[in-house]
């Protein structure tokens, strides 16, 4: 989430939504986080996520999953933000498709890491934690070149996270 934030604050193209009519800019990463509850599925929201610390915004996202399951969230707690984080990754899934809910413009979908071969520059090979994640886009907002800008920026972002602290 800090990472995804961090991304949608260095492509502000996408951190946007559509207003029906218009494109509407955001200026703070506000990212929902899925939470699969009996029956459907809410996107509490982790306001301004850019702002925080990595422990304020896993203690957030514990409180709000926890009161999300219990059906026990405001509408000011889950409606609103630009972009969506949905992890199946901790249920072993390598890779999925997640659906874009209005007025989200972006998900992005977050698979297990596994260990993968990679050749090193220097011919030998390491074995290294490769993730998947997968980004859909509402391409009335974010368009093909811009979703590749945002994957970059965080591609970026978690193989180097200090980046996230400049």
């Amino acid at each position: 989430v800090k990472a995804w934030a961090a991304a949608l604050q260095r492509v502000p193209a996408a951190n946007a939504v559509w207003a029906g009519d218009r494109i509407l800019r955001l200026a703070h990463s506000d990212i929902g986080v899925a939470v699969a509850i009996e029956g459907g599925l809410f996107t509490p929201i982790v306001r301004s996520a850019e702002t925080k610390t990595l422990s304020a915004i896993s203690a957030e996202i514990k409180d709000l999953s926890a009161r999300a399951r219990a059906r026990r969230l405001k509408p000011p707690e889950y409606q609103g933000g630009s972009s969506v984080v949905s992890n199946l990754g901790m249920h072993g899934i390598r890779e999925f498709a997640a659906i874009i809910n209005p007025p989200h413009a972006t998900v992005l979908a977050v698979g297990a890491t596994r260990r993968q071969p990679v050749e090193k520059p220097d011919g030998s090979v390491a074995f290294v934690g490769q993730m998947t994640v997968t980004l859909s886009c509402d391409h009335r907002v974010v368009d093909g070149a811009t979703g590749a800008e945002l994957l970059n920026a965080f591609k970026a972002l978690v193989e180097d996270p200090v980046r996230m602290l400049v």
